[in-house]
């Protein structure tokens, strides 16, 4: 029966106890086994080795079933203990397994010993597979599932009580900010696997400089935080200094191709001053954003002149950038593809909408780079209210000419928009004007857009729906509680996080985690998509599991809308047509 199983026996006869090992092996059994008979020696045992059984006698002069049952659970709580006495009244029995006991048996009645401990050995190891997978979710809560360091929760969360204490004790600690220099380089020349790797390797790098106490986390993208805790700031300084210096002596190779990677970091200290960690952070982003400021590759330590600085480098850059390309039209779409991975009804053809900026000298600004902005600075929704007029517009053309194709274009809706009472109106009277099919437009929100104000995303999801829009939940999977959402949310389509898909070839947890979702969304009457489906192994996987499609690199990388009349539209700027105010 496979591997030997370890047998802990708690039996004052000898005879007894080789008994019953005669019985196992007789059944198939091999056996590592130990004998004890007191509670010394059971608890040592106990702490001293991980057992899969416990066979305990009911009476014994020096112990009894009742005190081995609680140390048992004590110290080894999933491993199953079955009695075996000579007598046992039925109470006893009862009160045993209301105890603990998974079974009784009779010492002269052995015929149910090998079902027994067969099926709870079964039973015990789908127990710990559950504990194991509550220990991973727990784990998952407070760590980011690329790198295994500390998430950005957990980060804020440590630095509130850094801060706290420091109220008391008026120890000086630092705050490190970190964000790559050539990341973005790496994933658009190699794609998201070359950059995901990339970061794996540098968090093990990072960990090589820290210090025991010290807090390592991946803030997000490629931007991580470093919290050294009792540090003064010339030994902030050099330790700053030597991460810089390590990652810039760093080499990346990916296939052919080598990069060399630089960071930018911001250094702040923390003390009995300190704000709060919105504050504190805040401060550190701005340093970093300094760094990159006077040339990257270097260390900025915070000074209260940065904050105006940086203050008005993001009214003037960001925002007027952001401003002046909705006034000059320079926004445009890109689609992806999204394909059925097997037999499946439903469009013709599917496809999302994705929007870039137009730079000032004609080179395509990547979302990454300006959405942070527009949503701290509530330019969002102007955003999405482009992409709708502009592709309103264009489906419309594309409809007008080929009346009969049947086509779902996905379109992104920010938590902006979610929140403003004016956009249900502004989506109906679009669709009024262009005379866009409602059936082949289907709008896209993140789970945490939705669940951030769960009543209004109901409420608008509803409103738009009646209208003949189709929704999507996107990033479906990333929250702690996504599963109770499901049933409030009213979607057609659910997108399964990328993150648990791409790795899902390689992971099991992911692999479950993907097959659990798609299960789940197709019980709700849902379509499920799986994003970041990066090549065939992939594909293969979803295949099998039945989800239903499949958007990625390994299916179609994201290019411009490149027929005529996007570029005829393009050119008449929709939006200046429509009016800001709208």
């Amino acid at each position: 029966m496979g591997e030997p199983i370890r047998l802990l026996i708690i039996e004052d006869s000898e005879d007894d106890a080789y008994l019953l090992v005669r019985e196992l092996r007789i059944g198939g059994f091999q056996l590592h086994f130990l004998r004890t008979d007191t509670a010394l020696e059971t608890e040592s045992a106990l702490r001293r080795s991980t057992w899969d059984l416990v066979i305990t006698d009911h009476n014994m002069p020096n112990f009894s079933a009742v005190a081995a049952m609680k140390l048992v659970k004590e110290i080894q709580p999933d491993t199953p203990v079955i009695i075996v006495s000579g007598s046992i009244g039925e109470e006893f029995a009862v009160q045993a397994m209301k105890d603990g006991a998974h079974d009784y048996l009779m010492k002269d009645n052995l015929r149910r010993l090998i079902p027994a401990v067969t099926r709870e050995l079964r039973d015990a190891e789908i127990r710990r597979a559950h504990r194991r997978a509550e220990a991973e979710i727990y784990h998952l809560a407070f760590h980011d599932v690329l790198t295994g360091l500390v998430n950005r929760r957990e980060f804020e969360h440590q630095l509130g009580q850094v801060l706290d204490n420091t109220r008391r004790d008026f120890l000086s600690h630092a705050l490190l900010y970190l964000d790559l220099d050539q990341f973005k380089l790496v994933n658009d020349t190699c794609g998201h696997l070359a950059g995901d790797e990339l970061l794996r390797l540098l968090a093990v790098l990072l960990q090589s400089h820290v210090r025991g106490n010290d807090v390592l986390a991946r803030l997000g993208g490629d931007e991580f935080g470093i919290l050294l805790k009792g540090c003064p700031a010339a030994r902030a300084q050099q330790i700053a200094s030597e991460i810089r210096q390590a990652i810039a002596g760093f080499r990346f190779a990916w296939e052919d191709k080598v990069f060399v990677i630089g960071v930018s970091i911001g250094l702040v200290m923390i003390n009995a001053d300190s704000f709060n960690v919105k504050d504190a952070l805040s401060k550190a982003d701005i340093a970093c954003y300094t760094a990159k400021d006077q040339g990257r590759n270097r260390v900025h330590v915070y000074s209260e002149t940065d904050a105006e600085a940086a203050r008005r480098y993001g009214d003037m850059q960001w925002a007027n950038r952001i401003r002046d390309a909705l006034e000059e039209h320079r926004f445009v779409l890109y689609q992806q593809q999204i394909k059925p991975l097997g037999d499946v009804s439903g469009p013709e053809e599917m496809r999302e909408f994705l929007v870039r900026m137009v730079g000032e000298n004609g080179e395509i600004i990547s979302p990454g780079a300006f959405i942070p902005a527009a949503e701290h600075y509530n330019m969002m929704h102007l955003i999405d209210r482009w992409v709708i007029d502009f592709a309103f517009g264009y489906l419309s053309n594309r409809q007008r000419q080929a009346p009969n194709r049947c086509e779902l274009t996905f379109i992104n809706l920010s938590g902006n928009s979610l929140n403003d009472t004016a956009f249900f109106e502004f989506v109906r009277e679009r669709l009024d004007r262009y005379q866009v099919f409602p059936g082949s437009i289907c709008f896209e929100i993140t789970e945490t857009a939705a669940i951030s104000n769960l009543g209004r995303a109901i409420e608008i999801i509803r409103g738009i729906k009646s209208l003949g829009c189709h929704f999507a939940l996107d990033d479906f999977g990333s929250g702690m509680s996504s599963f109770s959402y499901l049933r409030a949310i009213p979607v057609d389509y659910l997108k399964i996080d990328g993150s648990f898909v791409k790795n899902m070839v390689d992971d099991a947890m992911d692999c479950a985690i993907v097959e659990a979702i798609n299960v789940i969304g197709q019980v709700a009457g849902l379509k499920t998509i799986a994003e970041f489906v990066e090549n065939q192994a992939i594909w293969d996987k979803l295949h099998a599991a039945g989800v239903c499609y499949g958007q990625g690199y390994g299916i179609d990388c994201p290019r411009p809308l490149d027929d005529e009349e996007a570029l005829a539209l393009s050119s008449r700027s929709l939006y200046r047509r429509s009016g800001k105010g709208d």
